[in-house]
């Protein structure tokens, strides 16, 4: 199941192995097209092989800001605390295993 997180907990949820995280809200129709392909993956995928957290840009914009997220929905791939990719734009769960496979 994908976990919400917010500008207070991102920091404590994202710094330990490899975590999605996906910045949407809730006015926004491809971030609402993007949630069921993550809801799906967080089932298939193992949480120490991937965490997916999702923050509202609205509630959250510090963390937003942080990252510098310019538009949404955009995944954010974090391991161990590291940024080590960033994707904008609705993307596939099979997209989403490639990117895995890759930062593994």
């Amino acid at each position: 199941m994908t976990q919400v997180v917010t500008d207070k907990t991102f920091t404590a949820e994202t710094e330990q192995g490899l975590v999605l995280v996906d910045f949407w809200a809730t006015w926004c129709g491809p971030c609402l097209m993007q949630a069921p392909i993550l809801e799906q993956l967080s089932e298939e995928m193992d949480e120490d092989e991937l965490k997916i957290v999702k923050l509202d840009v609205d509630e959250n914009p510090q963390t937003a800001q942080q990252f510098g997220i310019m538009s949404i929905p955009t995944l954010l791939f974090k391991k161990d605390g590291e940024v080590v990719k960033q994707v904008a734009g609705v993307h596939t769960k099979e997209q989403i295993k490639e990117i895995v496979a890759e930062l593994s």
